[in-house]
């Protein structure tokens, strides 16, 4: 039986049920849809491995990379990294050749490790600055269609993304371990240094770099940086603390205003402490549904008041948008222009973007009243602290999305109006954009608040 008759092809995803049901002998099941190309297979020795098969846009042959072995890659894991590789392919690089490269990379961030590396042990902080620097940040190569030019590859995340990599792990990783040989950190170094950042009540951000640090070992395993016997201590520190039963994740929100929350909300907001940007920001959060994040990187530039679009950049799913505004936002957006520059919501001191985290401080700090100075201002927010059940300014794109569902927008439109991305094959050729249907509803829900 040859390779492409013991390939089995299926109308349905992959599923963790049917790779645990592979049994040793070489058959290969495949992924569909957005997935397509992802490769599972389990071989003579009962060994299961992913895959990415795929052709080349650089040489025009049918290619394969190996992405990992099954289960020290979940299935969820290997689409992620499938998506990095494609993005790669998009950008007409060959993943497997470009895998090539960077073992072979001799830019000046690599030199500048390489050169420490000689002269004393690699460290943490190398390694760090090693998978900063070549592969989640943006880089530049040769460019072989011109001689003596170089261009740009986009790093694994887009530039919001590499900065808040990299305060991660230089803010915990850094600061504790930087210092020490990375091939002498041990598992018991990782957990303590995780507990340390989940005693001070930040247990998402102990969680984040519990994550990076895994993946910056597993790059610089992956460059042979390490000994082949060396184990990733992240990894078995992260295997300690699901042991241990340590949470390093948030809770699923679920929370969404009701009507009657909402214009408590409404009433209250002009005269709460938020400052007046923080103000604008949740207001157009609320007109829009976008993060709170987006809303506050939002430039004029990308604004068109006589067509009533924001064109939204950069988004979590890397795919850019037209968010639809509704009259009550343009006239808003109006008056916000006499008084803003480059940015719709720029810090009075800096000029630059406000700080999406700004918003849940200053939101902590009104829920909580011994957080209060001013005594006259606990009494005002008294009133309303007592009288709605705590929310956070994400909250607030739920109940956007919620409130679209309870005046009967269809799901595909309130969907769209989030910026959320078509899944599977409908996502594959339903090319559909719902503009129209979007600043429909999107108007219909700024006329609702105002009714309330």
């Amino acid at each position: 039986m040859n390779a492409a008759q013991n390939t089995k092809t299926s109308a349905k995803p992959l599923s963790v049920k049917a790779i645990e049901a592979l049994k040793p002998g070489g058959k290969v099941l495949t992924d569909t849809g957005e997935n397509t190309g992802l490769r599972v297979k389990c071989g003579a020795t009962g060994v299961k491995s992913f895959s990415y098969r795929y052709t080349s846009p650089e040489t025009g042959k049918l290619t394969q990379i190996q992405i990992g072995r099954y289960p020290q890659i979940t299935l969820s894991q290997a689409r992620v990294k499938l998506e990095d590789l494609k993005r790669l392919r998009k950008q007409g690089l060959c993943p497997r050749a470009e895998n090539a490269r960077i073992k072979q990379q001799s830019n000046a961030a690599k030199q500048v490790v390489l050169q420490a590396a000689s002269n004393k042990a690699f460290s943490v902080t190398d390694l760090v600055e090693l998978y900063l620097s070549g592969y989640i940040e943006d880089r530049y190569i040769p460019d072989r269609n011109n001689p003596g030019e170089k261009k740009k590859v986009a790093g694994a995340r887009i530039p919001k993304g590499q900065a808040e990599t990299r305060r991660t792990l230089y803010g915990d990783a850094v600061e504790v371990l930087g210092n020490m040989p990375a091939n002498e950190v041990t598992r018991k170094d990782v957990v303590n240094m995780i507990m340390a950042i989940d005693s001070r009540g930040a247990n998402v951000q102990a969680g984040n770099v519990l994550r990076e640090l895994s993946a910056a070992y597993d790059y610089g395993i992956g460059l042979e940086r390490f000994d082949d016997d060396f184990a990733n201590p992240a990894l078995l520190a992260k295997a300690s603390l699901n042991q241990a039963k340590v949470k390093l994740t948030s809770e699923k929100k679920t929370r969404a205003l009701t009507d009657k929350e909402l214009k408590l909300v409404l009433d209250w907001l002009p005269g709460s402490g938020f400052s007046n940007t923080q103000k604008n920001i949740l207001r157009f959060t609320l007109w829009t549904g976008c993060r709170t994040g987006e809303v506050c990187g939002a430039m004029w530039q990308d604004v068109d008041l006589e067509k009533g679009t924001w064109h939204l950049k950069e988004t979590k799913n890397n795919a850019g948008r037209y968010v639809q505004l509704s009259t009550q936002a343009i006239e808003f957006l109006r008056q916000l222009k006499l008084n803003t520059v480059i940015y719709l919501f720029p810090s009075l001191k800096a000029g630059m973007p406000i700080l999406q985290k700004s918003l849940t401080e200053t939101k902590w700090q009104l829920r909580n009243r011994n957080k209060l100075n001013n005594r006259r201002k606990l009494r005002d927010e008294q009133v309303w602290l007592d009288s709605i059940d705590d929310w956070t300014p994400h909250d607030l794109r739920r109940t956007v999305r919620t409130g679209l569902s309870r005046l009967g927008c269809p799901s595909v439109v309130a969907e769209t109006v989030l910026g959320h991305s078509k899944k599977g094959i409908e996502g594959t050729y339903d090319m559909h954009g719902f503009e129209q249907e979007c600043k429909t509803w999107l108007q219909a829900w700024a006329d609702h608040m105002d009714a309330l």
